[in-house]
Formats: C-alpha cells, structure tokens, sequence
C-alpha cells in the first residue's frame, strides 16, 4: 500500500504560480497512474490533471489545461503539479492519488482511485 503526502500549497496572488508536490512511500510509484484532484469549498471534489505510469502521456481538465503542468519522477516516487497563471477559483484543497489498475490509461474518475493523500490547501487572492 502507497501513502501519499502533500506539499507545496499556499497563499498566491492571481497570475502567479505554485507548484505542488506529491511524496509517496511504502511502495514505487511506478506501479500506479498518478491523478491531482481539488475541491473547493461547497463543491465537489473535481479532477484537475493525471499521468500515465511511465510519464509519457497526461489528460488535463479543460479549467486548467495550458495552465498546469503535471510530471512524475518515478525514481525518486515524486509527481508534481506546475501551476501558472493562478486564478481565484482554483482556490482549493489539493489532493493527489494513486490509481493502481490502470498503466497506460488514465481515468478523470475519483472514484478510481484508492490512494489518496491529506490535500494542500491553495489560496489566489484577486
């Protein structure tokens, strides 16, 4: 089993940029297709972006594509999330997960995957 833990969240102003770390121990993550999602406050939880276990190839919500980035570092059991070009309503909580079934498909589903980390709270100020 994977643990996931967060990092990298804070306070911004719109425009600027942050970039998100997902750590993962207990297992290498190359056995699992990587997923962001985020929710904001009264909403419910969206998908953002994910990335196929290798890193070769991402899909990316239509809020945030051209915006964000998402990568993985399989040897060092890290993914990340670039994001630039901040807008308030991506203020939320941030969390990654880790689908184990899937390889070279990915899935906008949160329901597919089964490990989640704690979230990281981002905030853009206007």
């Amino acid at each position: 089993q994977v643990q996931l833990v967060e990092s990298g969240g804070g306070l911004v102003q719109a425009g600027g940029s942050l970039r998100l770390v997902c750590a993962a121990s207990g297992r290498t993550l190359d056995g699992y297709v990587m997923g962001w999602f985020r929710q904001a406050p009264g909403k419910e939880r969206e998908f953002v972006a994910a990335i196929v276990r290798k890193g070769d190839n991402t899909q990316y919500a239509g809020s945030v594509k051209g915006r964000f980035t998402i990568s993985r570092d399989n040897g060092k059991s890290t993914v990340y999330l670039q994001m630039n070009s901040l807008k308030p309503e991506d203020t939320a909580i941030y969390y990654c997960a880790a689908d184990p079934d899937r390889g070279v498909t990915m899935s906008s589903v949160s329901g597919e995957y089964d490990y989640w980390g704690q979230g990281t709270q981002v905030t853009v100020s206007p």
